[in-house]
C-alpha cells in the first residue's frame, strides 16, 4: 500500500530524497535540461539532499526526447513534412516498445517562421514513422499527439500505411485536410497488416472530439494558422471524411480531435486506445519505482495555467506523488494558477522565473541560470525537508497535502 502522511515514519540522520519529474520549458530547455539545471541548483544549496531525476512529458513535442533520457535508445529517419519536404524525425525503442511523437514529423516545428498551411498540412511523414517503428520490430507504440502542424483528420498518416483516400473519379484526393471535401471513398484494406498486432496507445494530453465547438478545426485550427473562413472549410471537410469513413459517431470519442483529427484515424483505423499522454510516459519511463524512493517530488513545465489542469504533466505527476503521501512543489517559466487551483492539484507551492526575472523575452534567454537559482529558493524556503542535515523528512507536513 502507498505511504500516507500519517504513516511515515521519522528518518532522523538519512538523507532527504528528493525526486525532479519536470516537462519541458517550450522554447528554453528540455525536459532533461530542466532536471539537470534544477539538480545543479540544489546540489549547491542543499549539498546533503539526494537528487534523482525522471525527465518526463506529455505526449506533445519532447516525448521522444523524455524516452531517449530515460534509456530508450534513439532512431532517426527521412520522412515528409507536413509540406511535403522531406524532414529528420526521431523515434524511440527499447525492448519492443516505441515513442513515437506526432510533432517529429508532422510538427509546426517544421514550418519556416511565419509560415502555416492549415488547409494542406499533411501527418504522412508521422505514417512513416510508424512504419520504420515496425519495422524496427516494435509490438507496444505510444503515438504522442501533440504539436501537429496539420487539420487532415490523419488520413496522411492513413496513407502512409496503406490506406488510399480518392475521389469521384478514382484519383487521390491529396494532402491537407481541405481536400477532404473531394473525398468519394476511403480504402483501408491496404493498411500494414502488422498494426493488427501491435499494442497501439493514442498518448494525448487533450480529450477533444472531432467536430463541433471542442473540435480539432475550431480549437486548434487558428493556432496553425486557419482564418475563421479556413477553419469552417476544415470542419466541414472532416465531417464529411468522417462520414465517408463510416464512422462519423466516433468523431465525439475523448481524443479524436488531437493532432488536427489524427487521434480520430488512430482511433477508428488503428483501433488505438486512448490513454492521458502523462500517464502513458510515466508507466514507460518507470515513474513509480523512482517515486518509491523519494521524500519530496519537484515537478513543472513552461507555464503553468489553466490548461495544465486539464491533464498535463505536472497534475499527472502530483496525482501519483499524493496518492503516496509525498509533498510537490513545482517550478515553471509564467504561473498563472492560484494557490487555491494549485493545492486541489496537489501542489504545495509553485515558483516561477518570472518571479526573479519579468521580461519575458530574458526569462527564455536565462531559463537554466534562472531555474539554478529557483532551485536554491526551494533549499531556503523549506530548510526541514531539504537543507538540513540530518533533518526529520516528517518534519514537515504541508496541510495541502
Amino acid at each position: 500500500m502507498p505511504a500516507r502522511r500519517g504513516d511515515r515514519k521519522e528518518r532522523k540522520g538519512e538523507t532527504v530524497r528528493v525526486l525532479i519529474a519536470a516537462d519541458k520549458f517550450k522554447g528554453s530547455l528540455t525536459a532533461a535540461q530542466v532536471a539537470e539545471r534544477l539538480t545543479a541548483g540544489l546540489r549547491r544549496a542543499a549539498p546533503h539532499a539526494s537528487v534523482a531525476s525522471v525527465p518526463v512529458a506529455d505526449g506533445g513535442d519532447g516525448t521522444v526526447d523524455a524516452a531517449v533520457a530515460a534509456g530508450f535508445e534513439r532512431r532517426e529517419v527521412r520522412v515528409t513534412g507536413p509540406l511535403g519536404e522531406p524532414v529528420s524525425a526521431a523515434y524511440a525503442l527499447r525492448d519492443g516498445a516505441a515513442v513515437v511523437e506526432t510533432a517529429e514529423a508532422s510538427g509546426l516545428r517544421h514550418l519556416p517562421e511565419g509560415v502555416f498551411a492549415p488547409l494542406t498540412a499533411t501527418s504522412y511523414g508521422t505514417g512513416e514513422v510508424l512504419r520504420a517503428a515496425l519495422d524496427a520490430g516494435a509490438r507496444a507504440i505510444a503515438l504522442g499527439v501533440g504539436g501537429s502542424a496539420t487539420t487532415d483528420g490523419g488520413a496522411g498518416m492513413l496513407a502512409a500505411l496503406g490506406a488510399r483516400f480518392l475521389d469521384a473519379s478514382g484519383a487521390p484526393v491529396g494532402p491537407g485536410g481541405a481536400a477532404l471535401a473531394r473525398l468519394a471513398r476511403a480504402d483501408l484494406s491496404g493498411l500494414d497488416a502488422r498494426l493488427a498486432e501491435v499494442d497501439l496507445v493514442l498518448a494525448s494530453d487533450v480529450d477533444n472530439p472531432l467536430l463541433g465547438p471542442e473540435g480539432a478545426a475550431a480549437v486548434y485550427g487558428p493556432q496553425k494558422g486557419a482564418s475563421p473562413q479556413e477553419v469552417a472549410v476544415l470542419e466541414a471537410a472532416l465531417r464529411h471524411y468522417a462520414r465517408i469513413c463510416g464512422a462519423l459517431g466516433a468523431a465525439g470519442e475523448p481524443g479524436a480531435g488531437a493532432a488536427g483529427g489524427l487521434g480520430f484515424a488512430a482511433l477508428t483505423a488503428l483501433r488505438a486506445r486512448f490513454r492521458r499522454g502523462v500517464e502513458v510516459m510515466l508507466d514507460m519511463l518507470g515513474f513509480d519505482a523512482a517515486l518509491a524512493e523519494a521524500d519530496l517530488v519537484i515537478t513543472g513545465e513552461g507555464s503553468l495555467d489553466p490548461q495544465t489542469l486539464h491533464g498535463k504533466a505536472p497534475l499527472g505527476i502530483a496525482a501519483r506523488a499524493r496518492a503516496r503521501g509525498l509533498p510537490v512543489l513545482a517550478v515553471c517559466g509564467r504561473l498563472s494558477l492560484d494557490p487555491g487551483s494549485l493545492q486541489a492539484a496537489g501542489i504545495h507551492r509553485a515558483y516561477a522565473l518570472t518571479d526573479l526575472e519579468p521580461a519575458v523575452p530574458r526569462c527564455l534567454a536565462q531559463a537554466g541560470p534562472l531555474l539554478e537559482r529557483l532551485a536554491a529558493r526551494m533549499a531556503r524556503d523549506f530548510p526541514p525537508a531539504l537543507s538540513q542535515a540530518g533533518s526529520t523528512v516528517a518534519a514537515w507536513q504541508p496541510d495541502s497535502i
